[in-house]
């Protein structure tokens, strides 16, 4: 069992948990989170949830399995998506290699795969040729994905994604962005011992969801 899926089993164990709301104080800006001044444009007609990652982050890793199971019970006008941080030039492959999967449909069969080749097996997955070798490894035409990989289209994706890293002034992962008007993270939400309380950090989403409504402030 490989430890994304362990880290799962983990984190399952603890589910009820991280969603109850019992005894949680309500989040304190510019401690829990912090306001995005100017507040920015956001799509859809729900809540937007924006997750910035980066795919050699390793607190994204840890914190994958964790957003996973809370996706699954998120509240349904949520509408969620995963934008790759660009912070510069060397984070573009990554960003790429996020949106050239998503053209595929091969997200949900591969997304986990490049944390766990990146994390587990140190796969160098920045460098293109170990990129290409290691996706025909994968059982994915290589010749296919190079050319969305080289694409108009994933190249548009990949410099939004670094626009919208500037906009929200991203400067680490994770972070995640509720109504284009808050910004919260699992940094920022630490125990006194100084280790990440996860429970508080969803506990502060969801509480970040219902002020995005226009809700409490």
């Amino acid at each position: 069992m490989n430890r994304f899926h362990t880290a799962l089993m983990v984190a399952s164990a603890f589910l009820c948990l991280v969603f109850a709301p019992a005894g949680l104080a309500r989040p304190t800006p510019d401690v829990d989170y912090k306001a995005i001044t100017p507040p920015q444009p956001v799509a859809g007609k729900g809540v937007e949830v924006l997750e910035f990652f980066n795919y050699a982050c390793s607190h994204c890793y840890d914190f994958e399995p964790l957003l996973k199971l809370w996706l699954k019970t998120k509240p349904k006008d949520v509408e969620f998506r995963y934008v790759p941080a660009v912070f510069n030039e060397r984070m573009l492959p990554l960003a790429k290699t996020y949106y050239a999967l998503e053209e595929l449909g091969l997200l949900d069969r591969m997304h986990e795969r490049v944390y766990e080749a990146i994390h587990e097996k140190h796969v160098n997955l920045a460098d293109r040729g170990v990129m290409m070798k290691w996706i025909a490894e994968q059982g994915v035409d290589a010749r296919k994905f190079e050319a969305t990989y080289d694409s108009f289209s994933v190249d548009s994706k990949a410099q939004r994604a670094g626009q919208l890293t500037r906009s929200y002034r991203i400067t680490a992962t994770p972070y995640v962005a509720v109504a284009g008007k808050f910004l919260t993270a699992p940094s920022l939400t630490l125990r006194a011992d100084g280790n990440i309380d996860h429970n508080r950090f969803f506990q502060v989403l969801n509480d970040l969801v219902i002020m995005g409504r226009g809700g409490a402030k």
